[in-house]
């Protein structure tokens, strides 16, 4: 019996690792690619920025419908079931992406893939922390996200082998998107469903997947929104500080070009490690938090060091956005904090909704970073930015509980 559960657990874990990097894949291609896609489309530099930020807040958009619609479904249908209908929904996404021809098209698609791939990560942290003990379950969910998010490298080196100076080849990058996900529905098959889930679904008096439990209970609403807030630093950093690295560095007169889609792959590849690490820190630590901590102050000392790169080399620039990226190496963590706060009955739509709250946050982010561009300027509105975010964060992990080590075998009423 013992060898069934820990062969089922290794299998959820590699499959649920293979799942988010593909997700990631996906996730960050626009980011990588956003030059040469739009540009190939007749593109302006002017219009490239904005449309690009556009594209990507569609994006989020969609990534925070879905959240709650597969964070509903995967309380209510399981946690597998969850796996394999986004994927097939984003795949297809990617399918699509590969032929559209305007801008507004490209908009369109990427909302469709965002609904697809706001399923894969809760679903997946869910069902391997309800399946591992409550002592290890952070380092297991940890190596999901550290291996996930080393897609973000592949897409670079898949855009690198691929797209050409015109921009030729960005779409084959989707249809390759596309391919990989179709091929992990075949694995998918083999991931049975979690026995905390299994154990609820008999009991007809139990409220499974109700969205609005989250807002019925003070307590629940503050835990909730503490989860979200924690991980703002993630899409500053990523969504405005990274994606848009040529811009900055342009403004800070940086010698040579700064290259977005490379700012995105050294910074991934540092989340990633970030991501395996924070699991160790805070099992060091016997606390989620004390890890946290750690990691959100390399944050705050990697953005100061970015506002200061002014004259500096491209490739100083890399380093910074490198540190920056280890830094907000807490995503998995953040999730699991998330997972383990709720009761089984509403745990994958918690798990679900709050990393795609946060992904979905980045539109407010970008809307105060515009905001105060026309009065500060466009370096000075992103420190603002980076110093209401950051304190934001901060007292949201502050009013946050501990949850290492707790037993998840309860539900919600």
């Amino acid at each position: 019996m013992q060898q069934n559960k820990i062969s089922l657990f290794n299998i959820a874990v590699i499959v649920s690792s293979l799942g988010y990097f593909v997700d990631i894949y996906d996730l960050l291609l626009f980011s990588i690619i956003r030059v040469p896609s739009l540009k190939s489309l007749g593109l302006s530099s002017q219009e490239i920025s904005e449309v690009g930020l556009k594209i990507i807040n569609i994006q989020m958009l969609g990534l925070l419908i879905g959240g709650i619609i597969w964070g509903i479904l995967g309380d209510k249908k399981g946690r597998t079931k969850v796996l394999f209908a986004s994927i097939i929904l984003y795949s297809l996404g990617n399918i699509a992406n590969g032929f559209v021809r305007t801008a507004n098209q490209y908009a369109l698609v990427r909302f469709i893939t965002g609904l697809g791939l706001a399923g894969e990560l809760g679903a997946g942290i869910t069902l391997v922390s309800e399946l591992m003990p409550k002592e290890k379950r952070g380092i297991a969910t940890s190596f999901v996200a550290g291996i996930g998010l080393t897609g973000a490298v592949f897409a670079y080196f898949v855009r690198q082998f691929l797209v050409g100076p015109s921009g030729d080849g960005w779409r084959t990058c989707y249809f390759i998107g596309g391919g990989l996900g179709i091929m992990l529905l075949l694995l998918r098959v083999g991931v049975l469903e979690s026995g905390m889930f299994k154990n609820l679904a008999g009991m007809d008096n139990i409220k499974k997947g109700n969205f609005l439990m989250l807002f019925t209970s003070a307590a629940r609403l503050k835990k909730y929104l503490t989860a979200i807030l924690i991980a703002l630093p993630n899409w500053y950093v990523i969504g405005i500080l990274i994606t848009f690295s040529d811009n900055f560095a342009s403004r800070m007169k940086v010698n040579g070009p700064v290259d977005p889609g490379k700012a995105v792959m050294y910074s991934y590849a540092a989340i990633a490690i970030g991501d395996v690490l924070i699991g160790f820190v805070s099992q060091w630590f016997k606390s989620r938090k004390k890890a946290l901590y750690f990691f959100q102050a390399i944050t705050v000392f990697s953005i100061i060091w970015y506002f200061n790169l002014q004259g500096s080399s491209a490739k100083m620039v890399y380093v910074v956005v490198s540190l920056m990226g280890f830094g907000t190496g807490f995503w998995a963590m953040f999730v699991t904090m998330a997972a383990e706060q709720f009761g089984t009955n509403i745990r994958a739509t918690v798990a679900t909704t709050a990393p795609n709250m946060a992904r979905g946050s980045l539109n407010l982010v970008s809307a105060i970073f515009a905001g105060l561009q026309p009065s500060l300027g466009y370096l000075k509105s992103g420190w603002v930015t980076g110093i209401i975010v950051l304190t934001i964060s901060s007292i949201a992990l502050i009013l946050t509980e501990e949850t290492f080590g707790k037993d998840l075998n309860y539900v919600e009423r």
